[in-house]
């Protein structure tokens, strides 16, 4: 599953994994090999890994409605992670959905 472009509303993504765990398998597959391409399709927002010994597996999103949105990935498989993310880079939520 490709993810291409981002919502203009989207400022930052965050994405949260363990180097070791189970759990965060699939993160870490999606981060090995699709991480350059959506960095080269979005060059202009921050995309962070932020890798620590078992922590859990997650995404978060924050756009410029000063919203930030958190879905948890632990456990899923690479195209799982894949349709998680697209959910928070695609769509900005309102402040009524958070």
């Amino acid at each position: 599953m490709t993810i291409g472009r981002f919502t203009q509303q989207l400022k930052e993504l965050r994405i949260h994994c363990s180097q070791t765990a189970a759990g965060s398998k699939g993160t870490r597959d999606f981060v090995l090999n699709q991480f350059a391409q959506i960095k080269s399709a979005n060059p202009t927002i921050p995309i962070l890994v932020r890798e620590a010994q078992n922590v859990e597996a997650r995404v978060f999103g924050r756009y410029a409605n000063g919203v930030e949105r958190k879905i948890v990935l632990e456990s899923l498989d690479e195209s799982s992670v894949a349709e998680k993310i697209r959910q928070i880079v695609e769509t900005a939520p309102s402040r009524a959905q958070v």
